[in-house]
């Protein structure tokens, strides 16, 4: 399975993954495509943008490589549970 796959396969899932699965799975989907992170943190009254800010972090130095083969073992972790 390519990253590609995996995240067409992650967002056909027919229930929604935990607040912090989708973390685990943003962190690792910004990380492949973006690289390290590349934006201010948010401020502390943003609590769901202060959560995707250090999800992404979490990964940062980590190649993007590296981040999609991470990614699909991640969607591999959690497809028997949601797909």
């Amino acid at each position: 399975m390519d990253f590609s796959t995996a995240c067409e396969k992650a967002k056909a899932f027919t229930k929604r993954p935990t607040d912090e699965e989708f973390l685990e799975f943003y962190g690792l989907f910004k990380q492949a495509t973006a690289g390290d992170i590349n934006v201010d943190k948010p401020g502390a009254l943003d609590l769901k943008g202060k959560a995707k800010w250090d999800a992404w972090n979490k990964h940062k130095g980590l190649s993007q490589d590296a981040a999609k083969a991470a990614y699909i073992a991640v969607y591999k972790k959690y497809a028997p549970k949601y797909a």
